[in-house]
């Protein structure tokens, strides 16, 4: 699913009227309809609904949803905030339908004392502003908002918080953006809503199909991507019925050092249950028997050195290579890790420590291998390529980083962005927050090194591999809940998300 920006927005929805061909004011209307039918599928007539609009389309939204929502007996008024004397021409048309009906209490507010008080028994529908806005809200409108947001009612924004910009909101006020506890947007996500700082804006945030025209989703390009499992479905292999596991490559993982041997095995886990052939786990000497005792399928290739890593010299001799789950960060690791760097001729997957490293000798970066995966959290990017303001300042340096060193970025969160060398950045729409436990990334490089084994480009390897990662914790998490998930339970279960993958999208499509 492509992911657009303000203005492309616009620009599909003029296309879809000139060419469906269908009317602004039936294009509105669709679009409240399927506002309604969410609304009403989630809250009952117990609830008052008080739609907040605006002068523009975006309040035209509202207005026809306090009338659908009053012709199907629900109790709605609708409070206008007149801060200007220009309305859209839908609006109008929706305000004369209003007033038709005259069921739907209409005032017209110049204050935000003019507000009535919310209470818990309220659902405040937000459709003062819509994704057109591209300057800080003043004046009423922001008085407004911040009574709205102080509020202990339940507050639901029409495709995006009024006030949030779509994109980049360096500067914008904070104090002048609704805080939804919903936000149903129209059709596809924005890039905002990527962007853990202003999750406070739209809290969970849903995908209204409106019927936008295909051609235009099409053919008008953008740069930003959200997976979805039809994507990865589209990727995965099939397997046929004489391979055998030289069929599915050997891999090796560097990984484990000090008393971190339980990232090795967690890795190592990882890529075996994602599909690897062959896996080798190169540890230092002393964790040799956990290891084995803990995973009997994997190989063992000692170190030279009995509590760290030092030494790897036969890397080349593996279909993929991945490096970094409890490695430490020592001068004699260090310099493994430089020589790896400098002489691996095969698919690489670095992660944790070994980023760390990298990002504490400036020199290791341009040393990265054409298409290498780097899995760092936000922390380890920071150390990559400096601090970042927000979310969108973080999302440039990451592609600009991609874009100079030729490399695939994994920058692991909520919504997981994969950015490619070409610019293009995909991010993940799976995973939950009980993933956030210790050993979880470690898993993510162990299925991203068994995809490269398996010779999935390095590209759908990451975009396949945070999307099973993310898929296979959610169903740990249906299964124990979000609290008691382990990095174990996501192991445990990606062969449940290889079988829903097939089931919802691969299989139905043979």
């Amino acid at each position: 699913m492509k992911i657009f920006t303000g203005a492309q927005v616009k620009e599909i929805d003029n296309y879809t009227i000139e060419n469906e061909p269908i009317l602004s004011i039936d294009l509105m209307e669709r679009a409240a309809g399927k506002l309604f039918s969410w609304i009403t599928k989630h809250f009952g007539r117990a609830y008052r609904f008080v739609i907040v609009a605006g002068p523009g389309n975006n309040g035209g939204d509202g207005l026809a949803l306090a009338r659908m929502l009053s012709a199907a007996g629900y109790n709605a008024e609708v409070y206008y905030v007149s801060f200007t004397e220009n309305v859209s021409d839908d609006w109008k048309i929706n305000r004369k339908r209003l007033e038709d009906i005259k069921s739907v209490p209409f005032h017209t507010i110049t204050s935000q004392e003019q507000l009535p008080f919310f209470d818990r028994e309220d659902i405040i529908i937000d459709a003062i502003f819509g994704s057109g806005l591209n300057r800080k809200v003043s004046g009423l409108p922001a008085e407004i908002i911040k009574k709205i947001n102080i509020s202990s009612s339940i507050k639901i924004s029409i495709d995006v918080p009024s006030g949030l910009f779509t994109e980049d909101n360096t500067g914008n006020d904070p104090e002048s953006i609704i805080r939804a506890d919903y936000t149903l947007t129209f059709q596809y996500p924005k890039l905002a809503f990527m962007f853990a700082d202003n999750y406070r804006y739209t809290g969970e945030w849903q995908i209204l199909d409106i019927g936008l025209h295909p051609v235009a989703i099409k053919n008008i390009q953008t740069p930003y991507y959200y997976i979805e499992g039809s994507n990865v479905a589209e990727l995965l292999k099939k397997r046929k019925r004489f391979d055998h596991k030289g069929c599915y490559g050997h891999g090796l993982l560097i990984a484990g050092s000090g008393d971190k041997t339980g990232a090795a095995i967690l890795a190592a886990r990882g890529a075996l249950r994602a599909g690897i052939g062959l896996i080798t786990c190169h540890i230092p000497a002393k964790r040799v028997n956990a290891l084995i005792s803990a995973l009997p399928e994997a190989m063992v290739q000692c170190d030279t050195n009995e509590v760290m890593i030092t030494s790897v010299s036969n890397f080349n001799d593996y279909t993929a290579v991945g490096v970094g789950p409890g490695i430490g960060t020592s001068p004699e690791t260090a310099a493994m890790l430089h020589t790896l760097l400098e002489k691996c001729t095969r698919p690489l997957v670095i992660d944790a420590d070994a980023i760390n490293i990298i990002a504490g000798f400036k020199e290791y970066k341009w040393r990265i291998p054409e298409n290498s995966i780097l899995t760092p959290h936000p922390r380890e990017f920071e150390r990559l390529a400096g601090k970042s303001e927000n979310g969108y300042q973080r999302l440039k340096k990451q592609i600009d980083f991609s874009e100079k060193n030729n490399c695939i970025i994994v920058l692991k969160g909520a919504y997981t962005s994969v950015s490619m060398p070409d610019g293009n950045v995909f991010f993940n729409s799976t995973g939950n927050p009980g993933m956030a436990t210790a050993g979880s990334g470690d898993v993510l490089t162990g299925i991203i090194l068994s995809l490269l084994a398996q010779g999935y480009k390095p590209g759908e390897a990451a975009i396949t591999g945070v999307y099973i990662h993310g898929l296979a914790g959610d169903i740990a998490a249906e299964k124990r809940g979000m609290e008691a998930l382990l990095a174990g339970d996501i192991t445990d279960n990606i062969g449940d998300a290889y079988l829903k993958i097939k089931e919802e999208f691969f299989e139905k499509n043979e």
